[in-house]
C-alpha cells in the first residue's frame, strides 16, 4: 500500500526553544542554536535545496555534537540523497549515545527496514515503544507494521496494525492497510466497518474506494461494487 515512513515530524516534536535570557544558563545556547539550524535544514529540505538543508544541519551538528535531534537531522538528509553509509554511521553514532532515544529507536528501525534489515527494524521499533518517555507509539506501531509487510509477515503486520490503532485509532495508513489484510482473509464486515470509518473521518478517497471495490467483488455484491466504481469515475 505504502512504503514505511521515515518518521520526519519526529525531528520537528519534543525539542521546543525557549527564550534566552539573561537568567538562562549558557550551557543551554549551544541546544538552541542547534534547535534553529534543525529547523531551517528542515525547512530548505522540504523546498527540495538541498545543498542548504545540508549546511545548516552539519552546523547544527557542531553546535551541539551529541544533540540527538541534530544526528537525526543530518542522518535523514543522507538517507534522502542516497548516502546509505554516512546515513548508517550517524544513525549508529546516535544510538550509541542515546540508546534509550525513541525517537533515534524509531528512526533508525525505519532507515534499517529500507536497507532490508527486517528482523533489526523491528527490534528498534520494540525497543522505541517500550521507553516510557515516548509517546508516539502509534507511529512506531505502524511502522512495524509497514516493514512486516515488507518482509512479507502478513500475519505480524496486521498484529501491529490494531495495535497503532489502539493508541491512535484515526491513523489513515494503519486503517487502510488492516482493511485490506481483512479482506484478504475473507473478513468483509471488519473490513466494511474499518472503511466506513476511514470516510468519515477523512471523506471518499481513491484509496478507500478501491478496497471496496475490491470487497464487494470478492463478497460477490455485484451492485454495491458497480456503485463504489461509479463513485470512483466521479472522483477521477
Amino acid at each position: 500500500m505504502r512504503p514505511v515512513l521515515l518518521t520526519l515530524s519526529l525531528l520537528l516534536s519534543g525539542c521546543m526553544t525557549t527564550e534566552v535570557t539573561s537568567t538562562t544558563p549558557i550551557e543551554s545556547r549551544p541546544r538552541e542554536r542547534s534547535d534553529a539550524r534543525v529547523e531551517l535544514g528542515i525547512g530548505y529540505l522540504k523546498q527540495g535545496n538541498m545543498i542548504k538543508a545540508r549546511e545548516n544541519f552539519e552546523i547544527a551538528l557542531l553546535h551541539d555534537p551529541n544533540y540527538s535531534r541534530a544526528q537525526l537531522s543530518l542522518a535523514h538528509y543522507f538517507e534522502q540523497v542516497g548516502e546509505t553509509q554516512s546515513a548508517q554511521s550517524l544513525y549508529s553514532t546516535a544510538l550509541k549515545q542515546h540508546p534509550y532515544n525513541g525517537d533515534v529507536l524509531n528512526n533508525y528501525g525505519t532507515f534499517l527496514c529500507k536497507q532490508k534489515h527486517y528482523d533489526q527494524a523491528d527490534d528498534l521499533f520494540n525497543q522505541a515503544i517500550k521507553q516510557p518517555s515516548y509517546y508516539l507509539i502509534s507511529v512506531s506501531f505502524e511502522n512495524a507494521a509497514l516493514c512486516s509487510l515488507k518482509s512479507g509477515n502478513k500475519q505480524r503486520a496486521r498484529e501491529y496494525f490494531q495495535r497503532a490503532l489502539a493508541h491512535q485509532p484515526d491513523r489513515p495508513i494503519s486503517l487502510l492497510n488492516l482493511a485490506k489484510l481483512e479482506i484478504e482473509n475473507e473478513e468483509y464486515t471488519d473490513a466494511r466497518l474499518r472503511l466506513l470509518r476511514f470516510h468519515q473521518r477523512y471523506g471518499v478517497k481513491k484509496s478507500s474506494l478501491n478496497l471496496l471495490i475490491e470487497l464487494e467483488q470478492k463478497a460477490g455484491n455485484k451492485a454495491l461494487e458497480d456503485g463504489y466504481r461509479r463513485q470512483l469515475e466521479w472522483l477521477d
